[in-house]
């Protein structure tokens, strides 16, 4: 956990730096760029944009020796019970072989599992598994929720432009008309699903995967032959088999992977059978290699360590409202959405380890879109509002083989956007720009933009598998190396399951109209709104 003199000493770099000028800084020091340059596992953080300067990272190299993050993070990989309120490890590290050798028994099962889905994966590629009716599969879908949805979604759609092997689509609102989408273009004789609930009891998951059953079913499929069709990530083998699932097509969730952590598992599943074994084993390679410079690294050269201490010092002490993703690629159009779980359930909460009441900020709420899409949106606000940000650009500085000049244009507005946020436009500039346009003085302010407003560029050569493994390793180490700082357990969420207990308890109440007595007067209110449109009895 941070010190206090650490805090101390944060808080005095703040009084000292809240005024400074991070294009002065640039200017004054030509080395800036270099020495706040962090390169690992084919990323390389630039965080030159950044409010800080020599002496805060002496501050930095500090606070993260003294509040042990090295020590942490060897005990993340090596298996100590980091998850206290659930009194388990938190091994996510381990599906991609980090410090196997220290868990010989248990890696031995993730090497047992990743064995069965390349053996499912090649049979289903090379048309040895087809299904019941003769044909090859051709489109996966992956039914899940949560950590079982966004991180395998996310990296499909990182991957798209690579040779695809079957057509991946994902559900996960309960919502039917998510299903309905999905799968209204579909062939069912030629759909494989894979349905990822560990304990699979999952309402959303199970209500989606029931569905998607009958239409299988509906299509050609029959009951007998229904297991030909589906794959499951769980731990409940009796419940995948009143389904229709064989034991041998369910692939182990383990207690000690967390949803958000799990996308190295069998929930990556669809990854490989989307894109092929060896695009999920780079990915994992990727990660791997982003875990080895983690674990050797100093504070301040290791490079998900310095975006932990950075989004620290944005959040706590310089006061930023929240931190925007900003990835200039489509192919990244859901990282954002995969970091807001990572980021806001793991790091989301009020005490500490200990249980007592924590009064900062621990995470800060995080948004963001793909490309110049949010340039003709929201960025009005970054440039010209009064809200304080932090922000991550994602710069990939090759992009296949593809148009150039869309991609020249594409970097151009990446570079212009993050010069933006650094320079802004001065008063002076601003009454420049209002006499070329023939315009008083006084509306020379509606020009002025404050600039100076933190940022650092993550740039990767390219968005292959590996370098989405290292991104993706990247960010769950931050995560990691925030809630250590912070005191707090990053590996629970006790309240998305609150949301979950009062869900099935006003379901039932839906279902019969018993309990409205039990509510309160405004949601018994709706619940009966509810009955009354559907004409419930």
């Amino acid at each position: 956990m941070l010190q206090s003199s650490d805090h101390d000493s944060l808080q005095s770099a703040a009084e000292r730096l809240r005024a400074a000028s991070v294009a002065d800084l640039l200017t004054q020091d030509p080395t800036r760029v270099d020495q706040l340059k962090i390169e690992a596992a084919s990323l390389e953080l630039d965080a030159s944009k950044q409010l800080i300067d020599e002496n805060l990272l002496n501050v930095f190299a500090r606070a993260a020796h003294n509040a042990g993050l090295t020590e942490a993070y060897e005990q993340l990989i090596t298996g100590a019970e980091v998850n206290v309120t659930e009194q388990r490890p938190a091994l996510h590290t381990l599906l991609r072989g980090t410090a196997s050798e220290t868990l010989p028994d248990a890696y031995q099962d993730v090497s047992d599992t990743l064995m069965r889905m390349q053996a499912v994966t090649d049979a289903v590629h090379s048309g040895r598994q087809i299904g019941a009716t003769g044909k090859p599969f051709t489109d996966v879908i992956n039914i899940g929720i949560g950590g079982s949805d966004l991180g395998p979604r996310m990296v499909c759609r990182a991957l798209q432009h690579t040779s695809a092997k079957l057509n991946t689509h994902f559900i996960s609102n309960v919502d039917p008309h998510d299903l309905d989408v999905v799968v209204q273009d579909l062939n069912p004789e030629t759909t494989l699903l894979v349905v990822c609930s560990k304990t699979f009891t999952t309402e959303e998951t199970l209500t989606n995967a029931q569905r998607a059953r009958a239409w299988l079913i509906a299509g050609g499929v029959t009951e007998s032959t229904i297991g030909q069709h589906v794959l499951a990530v769980t731990t409940n083998l009796s419940a995948a088999a009143e389904f229709g699932i064989d034991e041998a097509a369910c692939f182990p969730m383990w207690d000690w992977v967390g949803g958000r952590y799990s996308v190295w598992s069998a929930i990556g599943l669809v990854i490989a059978l989307g894109f092929g074994w060896q695009a999920f084993s780079s990915l994992l390679e990727g990660a791997r290699t982003l875990d080895e410079h983690t674990r050797r690294a100093e504070p301040t050269d290791n490079l998900p360590m310095m975006m932990a201490l950075l989004e620290l010092w944005n959040t706590r002490y310089l006061g930023t409202d929240t931190h925007v993703v900003l990835p200039y690629s489509q192919r990244l159009e859901y990282l954002a959405d995969f970091l807001q779980q990572l980021t806001m359930e793991s790091n989301g909460k009020r005490v500490t380890l200990e249980g007592e009441a924590i009064t900062e900020v621990t995470a800060p709420v995080l948004w963001g879109s793909a490309g110049t899409i949010g340039q003709h949106s929201y960025y009005q606000l970054l440039h010209q509002g009064n809200r304080r940000f932090s922000a991550d650009i994602i710069l990939p500085l090759t992009n296949g083989d593809v148009d150039l000049d869309a991609h020249r244009k594409l970097a151009a507005n990446a570079l212009a956007q993050s010069r933006a946020f650094l320079i802004g436009r001065s008063a002076e500039e601003s009454r420049a720009l209002a006499k070329s346009k023939g315009l008083g003085a006084d509306l020379a302010p509606h020009f002025e933009m404050p600039g100076n407003h933190p940022h650092s560029t993550i740039v990767m050569h390219a968005v292959t598998p590996e370098t989405v493994g290292a991104l993706i390793a990247a960010f769950e180490h931050k995560t990691f190396f925030l809630s250590v700082l912070m005191g707090l357990n990053a590996f629970d969420q006790w309240g998305v399951e609150l949301g979950k207990v009062i869900g099935r308890q006003i379901r039932t109440t839906l279902e019969h109209g018993t309990g409205l007595d039990q509510l309160d007067a405004s949601t018994a209110a709706l619940a009966r709104a509810w009955r009354n449109a559907n004409h419930a009895s």
